[in-house]
């Protein structure tokens, strides 16, 4: 059996939706398109980002932690 590509799991780039508000350097939650599904990933951003504001995913902290950016309009 092969080892999957890690890149291929990582949610880097990917595009998501906050779920749970997300305060300037603290956790939030958002759901990020990822292997053909949705999953949720605590989530952090240097600025506030509201609910149901889209995002993208620019870097993985831990296996369920990214930091996000807002997208622009």
């Amino acid at each position: 059996m092969h080892r999957a590509d890690e890149s291929a799991r990582s949610p880097v780039g990917a595009i998501g939706r906050v779920t749970v508000p997300i305060p300037p350097g603290g956790p939030g939650e958002v759901l990020v398109a990822v292997r053909g599904g949705s999953e949720a990933y605590t989530a952090w951003s240097a600025t506030s980002i509201d609910r149901d504001e889209r995002v993208v995913v620019v870097d993985s902290v831990s296996a369920r932690g990214v930091i996000v950016e807002r997208l622009p309009p």
